[in-house]
């Protein structure tokens, strides 16, 4: 079912515009052919959504380069997960990156501003993203498939297809809000209020927002056992639920854990998950058949080739010393130089030699960073590689990787009801969260030497916690600030604030700035706080 996505994907070139994110978020698309005839075949749509997911996936209309969907910036740049995954991970204790492209050391040391190009590339995907959703939304109205003489079958396909697009601006918006909060009101598919510029959303207003589509969204959508592989459904979105209820109180100042556990509760009831075996073939470029994924980013070294997603997290953390095999990614020679990591998550892992976990590189590198620019500074990381369980190498062993990125994960489920319950979720029940934190640690080991009791579960150690299981996984930025840990000084890692041995940060450093463009182009836009 995953190579039927992927074959949709690869031909899923029916939009292709750059929003310029103040007057163009309503504009229709355009490219061989208009939306108008686009749109009057029943059969086009299902491309068109394809689109809406491939937004996630590749940085383009043909990929890997050469016809890109945002300009300004290298192609492999752009694309959304590379770019997603930079801003929650290298700003924090799990990853430093050893090039000097751009303004990407700010990401690094904390000290970008509103013109670091990496983060305006992520803040103009996601609006490119919500847009190509909202065309989708407003095409696939009842009314107009009703002008358009389609009949009940197709309308009622169509109509699934329409709470999948749904589904896929929600999360796109609950990027905008974690990453930058007061972003521009994207809600209306069919114009702005105010006028020619967008209004901006309040951090509260875009929370009620997301949460009233995806409660709407989720009695509409299907649930998995009716679902492909790769394509939302119910327990998708009962997930990016929990999550946003888990991050409440820093969007909103308000408690929602009773909220989240109540959808985490529904994952598990409802999406009959179960976790992987084994923890690295979760990361394998098979890995589209466990049963622990609830909702991937998709790729395909044949089909869906981009620079970005699953083939830079294969690449960038291999080079060096001769012992960091390429052949061991899956990949032919070389790498890329880029990623390691930091002595704060490795010393997480106190039982290294145990911990199934423990996918770190250390012969040849050293543990502390003294210069960021030196690839052997940080010990390497070998997470997600592109062979399958069978050790075979993915579909193309040379450059792109097969590997799909688990966006949501049963393991994150288990996390996230332990959390919310000891932050006083009304109908956690502890018990049950030690049961579940005991099942990933039974994995990590192999056994039950390692479990905790009810004592164990502070939430220092849930924080820990998910650095062990979720590491390199787009999750700590947002883990970090929801403790109070990202910045401030209460928790210091190297090269947190620009210095070696880390220092303290702004609080303001919390939120990324909206880009100067957009600040200086739409009058209604007020600048984050501290930029």
């Amino acid at each position: 079912m995953k190579k039927q996505l992927i074959l949709i994907l690869g031909i899923a070139s029916l939009i292709g515009f750059f929003p310029g994110c103040i007057k163009d978020l309503d504009r229709q698309p355009y490219n061989l052919e208009t939306s108008l005839t686009v749109y009057e075949k029943p059969e086009n749509y299902i491309h068109v959504l394809a689109k809406c997911y491939a937004g996630l996936a590749v940085s383009g209309q043909s990929g890997p380069a050469g016809n890109a969907d945002l300009v300004g910036i290298d192609e492999g740049f752009s694309q959304y997960l590379r770019q997603f995954w930079q801003l929650q991970e290298l700003p924090t204790d799990e990853a430093v990156i050893a090039w000097n492209d751009g303004t990407i050391q700010e990401l690094n040391k904390m000290t970008w501003s509103s013109r670091n190009e990496f983060v305006t590339v992520l803040y103009n995907r996601i609006m490119y993203q919500i847009t190509l959703c909202n065309e989708f939304i407003r095409q696939s109205e009842e009314s107009r498939l009703d002008d358009r003489g389609f009949g009940a079958e197709d309308k009622a396909k169509i109509a699934k297809y329409r709470a999948e697009a749904r589904f896929l601006k929600a999360l796109s918006m609950f990027h905008g809000l974690d990453l930058y909060g007061n972003i521009p009101n994207t809600s209306d598919e069919t114009k702005f209020p105010g006028g020619e510029f967008p209004e901006q959303f309040t951090k509260t207003a875009l929370f009620s927002y997301i949460e009233s589509e995806l409660k709407e969204v989720e009695g509409l959508i299907s649930s998995r056992a009716e679902s492909e592989y790769g394509r939302a459904n119910k327990s998708a979105v009962q997930m990016l639920l929990a999550k946003l209820y888990l991050n409440a109180q820093v969007f909103t100042g308000s408690d929602r854990n009773s909220d989240c556990i109540i959808y985490c509760n529904k994952v598990l009831n409802e999406g009959n998950f179960s976790l992987e075996p084994n923890y690295k073939h979760l990361f394998f470029a098979d890995n589209h058949t466990s049963n622990e994924i609830i909702f991937p980013i998709c790729f395909d070294g044949t089909r869906t080739k981009t620079y970005g997603g699953t083939t830079y997290l294969v690449h960038a953390p291999v080079g060096g010393p001769t012992w960091f095999a390429a052949d061991s990614f899956g990949i032919s020679a070389g790498g890329w130089f880029g990623l390691r990591t930091t002595t704060g998550l490795y010393n997480k892992f106190v039982d290294s030699t145990l911990d199934g976990r423990f996918l770190f590189f250390r012969q040849g590198h050293t543990p502390e960073i003294n210069t960021l620019a030196t690839f052997t500074n940080g010990y390497g990381i070998r997470k997600f590689r592109n062979i399958n369980k069978d050790l075979s190498k993915g579909s193309d062993p040379v450059n792109f990787a097969d590997v799909d990125f688990p966006l949501f994960r049963l393991a994150e489920v288990y996390l996230t009801y332990a959390e919310a319950t000891k932050r006083g979720g009304a109908n956690g029940i502890e018990g049950t969260a030690v049961s579940y934190i005991n099942q990933l640690r039974e994995r990590a080991y192999g056994n039950s030497n390692f479990n905790i009791t009810s004592a164990d579960l502070t939430l220092d150690f849930i924080l820990d916690e998910r650095a062990r299981e979720l590491y390199w996984e787009g999750h700590r930025r947002t883990d970090l600030i929801r403790f109070g840990k990202f910045t401030g000084g209460s928790y210091i890692w190297p090269w947190k604030g620009g210095v070696s041995a880390g220092t303290s940060v702004a609080d303001n450093y919390n939120l990324y700035p909206i880009p100067f463009a957009d600040i200086t182009a739409n009058p209604n836009l007020k600048q984050n706080s501290g930029y």
